[in-house]
Order: C-alpha cells, then sequence, then structure tokens
C-alpha cells in the first residue's frame, strides 16, 4: 500500500528527520522482511539517508549546498527565481530505498531518513510504500 505523508517546513533550506515516519509505516504495514522507499514528488525538495546524531552535520550539510548553489547567481535563467533549490533537489535525489528485516528499517547506528526541503516554507508531501519481500 502506498502512504501520503504530510508535513510542514519553516525555513527556506531545511532538513526534516521523517524517521520516526517511515517506521511507523513499516510496523502498521506488518511486513517482517522487505524494503521501503521513501519518495519525494517536488522538484525543489529531495530524501536522503545521513547522520542523525550530531545537528551539526544537518547544518553543514545546508552551508555547503549553499555554496555551492547559492540562492542568487548572475547566470540563474529560469524565471521563477529558484534554480538553487532545484539544483539542491537533484543533487539530493528523490527517493531513498530501504530494507526491512525482522520488521526494522536496516539502518547504520547514526543514520536517519531526512526530508531535505531547499524552497521553503512549505506544506509537502512525502510517499512511502512498503513491499514484502
Amino acid at each position: 500500500m502506498l502512504h501520503t505523508l504530510k508535513l510542514s517546513t519553516s525555513k527556506r533550506d531545511e532538513i526534516v528527520d521523517i524517521t520516526p515516519q517511515v517506521r511507523e509505516v513499516v510496523r502498521q504495514s506488518g511486513v517482517e522482511n522487505g524494503i521501503v522507499m521513501v519518495y519525494c514528488p517536488h522538484t525543489t525538495a529531495g530524501i536522503a539517508i545521513n547522520e542523525n546524531a550530531d545537528p551539526d552535520v544537518k547544518k553543514d550539510i545546508l552551508m555547503i549546498l549553499d555554496e555551492v548553489y547559492p540562492w542568487e547567481h548572475p547566470k540563474y535563467r529560469h524565471a521563477e527565481g529558484n534554480t538553487a533549490a532545484h539544483l539542491k533537489a537533484i543533487t539530493c535525489g528523490s527517493s531513498q530505498t530501504i530494507i526491512i528485516d525482522g520488521g526494522r528499517l536496516v539502518l547504520g547506528t547514526w543514520q536517519g531518513v531526512y526530508f531535505c526541503e531547499f524552497d521553503g516554507p512549505r506544506s509537502r508531501t512525502f510517499k512511502v510504500k512498503v513491499m514484502q519481500g
């Protein structure tokens, strides 16, 4: 079953831990062994897996993405003015697939699943699909 989950972001650039929501969908599914796909249907946001222990990692990621893709650039042509958000989203990627073993997400000790907002604040959705396997 495909689940659509909602979240609201409060900043232009923000990394939101969605691990608890993904775990809950997996728990409710009853799937013991399989995979879960987490997908972002937006062109200025993405899904990532990264460290969830030190909050400075998220700050560092956003800082470097801003340096690589500044919000203002004289060569940007996109009329809407959010080229940097599109570039960050394509770099981040739109989905992640995670193994389920014993009814639990197979994540490393320090890993979490993140919704990465690059054009907020916005009301957003993300999709979660659990597959038995």
